[in-house]
């Protein structure tokens, strides 16, 4: 498939930072040994690492207002959909084929619901006719108010509305309403290092879906005839004042992204339209692509980077031999132990040992992007 010369590079790009953080993030020599913004927050708070998920959706959103095919046949939004649902399920299901306590919540899978319910309420509020930038306003006027109500509704339910046996506004890992829906609705296909709730739970899908919509606003804005110039600070701009209504609001309902709490997708949406505002002006008005191209070329082919990155590092931890010392030992780890522990101290030889993971999987997508093959759902 050839590259589109009409693509934003500069989205391109930003999907290409998000995916390189996300193999760093995942990926490090040794978990006990990761600098703190390379992990999530405990519970409350926010790091960088935080922001990853929230970003993806947020591309996702920008994405679908991009595409032709998300005001084409509904049928293929269903088919897309269900590939990347699929992807992840297949992700979680390998290597140990076990329908009785798979995962079935996830990335991919919240990804994929998400682009879903965002695609067909933009089909379902669009103009008719070809579109011009005042219909793109009122389009984007649907959707943020959406988004906003979706958040004030999510908000109040978690904080009024108890969970049988428990007490309202009881947001604690196990005891919140939406840890009990994912208990009552999918038993033991939950998360395996909690195994009663899911970070990517049915009820705080809700709120996903309004970060998607978040993204899509961000879109309908690009799409418009206003200079990129204009573009880039106004959208800047709106990503500040997103953020600081976020941070606000988790005075009264904490920023949390396992609960994917309303100031989080605030904060996190203003976070990636800033981000993504700066790309553009760097790369769309300045004209500065050249340090952009590593991340370019993450980003066009970041599904099959998704699927790569999950499969090598479980199948490096799946080779497995008895070591000198009679202990069983795992490919990464010897890798890990052998290759960059002599390196440095042990936090920056497990970030070296990301980076590494990183620079093996831009080789394969540098190959790919070499012989113009761009894998997409």
């Amino acid at each position: 498939m050839a590259n589109n010369p009409t693509r934003m590079v500069s989205l391109d790009a930003f999907r290409g930072l998000t995916m390189a953080g996300m193999v760093i993030v995942n990926n490090p020599g040794d978990w006990g040994h990761a600098y703190w913004p390379l992990q999530h927050a405990e519970w409350n708070g926010c790091t960088p690492t935080d922001l990853i998920f929230p970003f993806f959706l947020f591309i996702v959103g920008v994405s679908l207002t991009l595409s032709r095919g998300t005001m084409g046949n509904p049928w293929k939004i269903v088919k897309r959909a269900g590939v990347i649902f699929g992807l992840g399920f297949l992700l979680t299901f390998w290597p140990r084929f076990d329908l009785a306590v798979v995962r079935i919540p996830g990335v991919l899978p919240r990804i994929a619901v998400c682009y879903l319910a965002t695609a067909f309420v933009f089909r379902a509020t669009a103009p008719q006719g070809e579109p011009s930038d005042a219909s793109r306003f009122v389009h984007a006027l649907y959707l943020g108010a959406l988004a906003v109500g979706l958040t004030l509704a999510y908000w109040l339910v978690m904080t009024w509305v108890p969970a049988p046996g428990g007490v309202a506004g009881d947001l604690t890992p196990s005891g919140n309403l939406g840890a009990w829906v994912d208990r009552s609705l999918l038993g033991g296909h939950l998360w395996s290092q909690s195994k009663t709730w899911d970070p990517e739970g049915i009820l705080s899908t809700v709120p996903a879906i309004a970060s998607t919509l978040v993204g899509a606003v961000a879109g309908l804005w690009l799409a418009s005839s206003a200079a990129m110039k204009d573009k880039a600070i106004r959208m800047g701009a709106a990503g500040v004042m997103a953020m600081a209504l976020g941070y606000v609001w988790s005075f009264a309902f904490p920023l949390n992204k396992s609960l994917w709490t309303s100031s989080y997708v605030w904060f996190t949406g203003g976070a990636a339209a800033l981000l993504l505002a700066c790309c553009a002006g760097i790369i769309d008005v300045y004209g500065w692509k050249r340090w952009s191209r590593p991340f370019v070329i993450l980003g066009l082919n970041a599904i099959t980077l998704f699927v790569l990155s999950g499969y090598l590092a479980k199948q490096m931890g799946l080779i497995r031999w008895a070591g000198t010392d009679g202990k069983v030992i795992s490919l990464s780890r010897y890798v890990y132990t052998t290759w960059f522990v002599p390196l440095a101290d042990p936090y920056n030889a497990s970030l070296l040992y990301a980076c590494a993971n990183l620079v093996v999987l831009f080789g394969v997508l540098y190959v790919m992007d070499r012989r113009g093959l761009y894998l997409k759902a």
